[in-house]
């Protein structure tokens, strides 16, 4: 039995934090380059070069992407043969979000409760999902994740006879009714099957995985070009002022569900599309 201690879980957790915060991830920088080159509208190219420019000194000056610094939301992959010492796993983490966001001096944007609304005052509780995995190491996956484009997302129950296309129509539709508000260029989560609330985790974990790397599912990567082929054929463009790219990527997760149901989730992420991992 491997043992990681919570003091350990804690410091990388906030490196994280932090670096989530300020470096935007190189997949995503260039994804945006290739963006600039395939734009045609004069004021969508000027949008992305100032994205870029912004990421560039976010980097630069260790400054924040966005001044939304989000709400953190956390992936553990805990091995199954890893034990944790020295404290509560959760409140490890919960930990490193506190002090990243303490030492970042991260904007604190997380409240106690949805109706009180009195901030907490150091960006916790984090949204934390643990999964259990072979092996003896912890993967730790950070995402810290704006108001304005989590805000947009949505999820239905479809009906089986709506099918593909049914689907379809319902992720173009949620990209389209989000218009501006998402701050696109934007990264799609889909989440496809599962029940209620597994499906609307699927469309999160679906932002996770990096830009450029398809499903290795056959039918959910064919799935991911036609929906980002049908998404930026919207018009929608950078900052939502017109043009071809609405979207840099749109990536699938699926899961079996039952015979009744069609679930699906799309879970919106803005261009600063910000993410970082550690493995203990």
């Amino acid at each position: 039995m491997r043992e990681i201690s919570a003091e350990q879980i804690t410091e990388a957790v906030a490196r994280l934090c932090v670096d989530a915060c300020t470096h935007l991830p190189e997949d995503v920088v260039a994804a945006l380059e290739r963006s600039l080159q395939r734009e045609e509208s004069p004021l969508g190219k000027e949008v992305l070069a100032q994205i870029l420019a912004n990421a560039r000194l976010a980097r630069e000056r260790r400054l924040p992407i966005c001044q939304d610094t989000g709400f953190t939301s956390v992936l553990l992959e805990l091995g199954q043969e890893a034990h944790v010492t020295g404290g509560d796993l959760c409140r490890a983490v919960n930990a490193g979000v506190r002090r990243g966001y303490q030492e970042g001096l991260l904007r604190l944007s997380v409240l106690d409760h949805p109706l009180r609304r009195k901030n907490t005052g150091d960006n916790t509780p984090a949204a934390v999902h643990v999964e259990i995995v072979p092996g003896d190491r912890l993967k730790i996956r950070v995402m810290p994740k704006g108001g304005g484009c989590e805000n947009m997302s949505t999820l239905r129950i479809l009906k089986p006879s709506e099918g593909e296309e049914g689907l379809m129509r319902f992720v173009v539709e949620s990209v389209f009714n989000a218009g501006p508000n998402a701050c696109p260029p934007l990264v799609v989560g889909v989440g496809i099957g599962g029940t209620f609330d597994l499906c609307a985790h699927l469309a999160k974990r679906a932002l996770f995985r990096a830009l450029g790397e398809p499903s290795p599912d056959p039918d959910n990567a064919r799935l991911e070009r036609e929906l980002l082929a049908r998404v930026n054929n919207t018009g929608l463009g950078p900052s939502g002022l017109g043009g071809r790219i609405t979207a840099l990527a749109v990536n699938v997760e699926s899961y079996p569900c039952h015979i009744t149901a069609l679930p699906a989730a799309v879970n919106i992420q803005c261009h600063a599309a910000r993410h970082k991992e550690a493995v203990l």
